[in-house]
């Protein structure tokens, strides 16, 4: 397999830290390599459920997050995933504070693809554990749709030439 271009990598971080929806989610992919991702949010008033914890929707946003990034580098250059499936367990309470989450890929293949992720805290308890099933292929939301959705321009190579 072809090596990973780091510029492509930085770009693309950039770009997809840019989506609102991240934003609002005060959600940052901090890494992303092959078969591994890292992603961190701070927790804020705006993510809690009436109770005063951490609505499940957001606890399934950064798994899902760190779960597709942690595929993405092993794709061919023109193709994209689709999460197919999301099952997340919650482990523990979040009311504030940073949360990171560790994505990893524990089986790919031509055409799909089964992550999973693990959300901690500052003191590295587990809060949350969640698997997801991605399906690749070429017309299976590319990197060129999110680069246009976003305005970032175009992107190095995925690749470096060998």
């Amino acid at each position: 397999m072809p090596s990973l271009n780091p510029e492509h990598v930085k770009a693309i971080i950039s770009a997809i830290n840019a989506c609102p929806f991240f934003q609002h989610m005060s959600m940052e992919v901090i890494e992303i390599r092959s078969g591994y991702s890292m992603v961190t949010a701070e927790i804020r008033r705006e993510h809690m459920n009436p109770f005063g914890g951490l609505h499940g929707g957001a606890y399934s946003s950064v798994i899902d997050t760190a779960a597709y990034w942690s595929a993405y580098c092993d794709l061919p250059e023109d193709s994209g995933l689709v999460s197919i499936d999301l099952k997340v367990d919650f482990l523990a309470p979040v009311s504030e504070g940073r949360i990171m989450v560790e994505g990893h890929t524990i089986k790919s293949g031509k055409t799909l693809y089964l992550t999973e992720a693990r959300m901690f805290d500052g003191n590295d308890r587990l809060l949350a554990h969640g698997t997801s099933k991605l399906m690749a292929g070429p017309n299976r939301q590319p990197l060129h749709d999110a680069v246009n959705f976003l305005g970032s321009g175009n992107l190095p190579k995925k690749f470096l030439e060998e």
